[in-house]
């Protein structure tokens, strides 16, 4: 029986960057009700207050669940009817304006401009830079048709390793990639969950759909953990179904 399950987010409990559905956030408290939850991903607290945390039904029980956003260089926990910090690490200006120069420079050489964007491509959040090629707002079509097979970004994540060495360079979501200190990847966050949860990484199990080399849940692989590769959300939701079911 395991003790925690941690989830991505983007394409395991939502389409990419949609709030969770009504099925899903039963499903999430009905799972809490037999083990703890974590959410681990590259997005901000604003968007996992969206995604996730808006749409747990009342009777979740929000104690024991742990959200990771900048993929776990932040930690929110629920406490006296609030959602409160447990830490945060911030990237400084340099760093950041470093990036901001490399992400340029990458999509120039790459030649991957796509014809249309929506929204701003590059966002600060302050532990984490992430490039999302069509844009932050982009339809979810769009977003599923330019690059399915992780074909474009596998390029343009290899020459960013080479303009950025010392930097953690992962694929998320449908059309991002992740940058974050070097060895902030999904482990990483796992084993900052760890020492403030108090749970083994041994009594994890993590669930996302990018459990492949150079995808962002693939650190959890690595580091051991149990892991279920899923589809989609619908998959998801039979995943959970069967957790539960066993550990009642």
């Amino acid at each position: 029986m395991k003790e925690l399950i941690a989830f991505d987010l983007d394409g395991t409990l939502a389409e990419s960057k949609q709030p969770m559905g009504d099925a899903m956030g039963e499903a999430i408290a009905g799972l809490l009700r037999v083990a703890h939850v974590a959410v681990i991903s590259g997005g901000d607290w604003p968007q996992f207050d969206k995604q996730v945390a808006s749409r747990l039904p009342a009777h979740a029980d929000l104690s024991r669940l742990w959200l990771m956003p900048t993929t776990g260089t932040k930690l929110f926990t629920h406490r006296d009817g609030t959602w409160l910090p447990v830490y945060a690490e911030l990237f400084d200006d340099a760093q950041k304006q470093q990036i901001f120069t490399a992400f340029d420079a990458s999509l120039e050489a790459t030649g991957f401009v796509p014809q249309e964007t929506w929204g701003d491509r590059i966002e600060d959040r302050g532990s984490q830079i992430t490039f999302s090629a069509l844009g932050q707002q982009a339809p979810i079509h769009a977003k599923e048709m330019w690059d399915p097979d992780f074909a474009k970004r596998r390029v343009i994540q290899a020459d960013l390793r080479e303009r950025l060495p010392g930097l953690s360079i992962n694929m998320g979501g449908a059309t991002s990639i992740d940058i974050t200190r070097e060895g902030v990847d999904k482990a990483y966050g796992l084993k900052k969950l760890r020492d403030a949860s108090g749970i083994a990484l041994d009594a994890m199990l993590f669930i996302g759909d990018a459990i492949f080399p150079g995808g962002n849940d693939y650190p959890a692989k690595q580091l051991g953990l149990d892991t279920v590769r899923v589809r989609d959300p619908q998959e998801t939701l039979s995943v959970i179904d069967a957790i539960v079911a066993c550990q009642k």
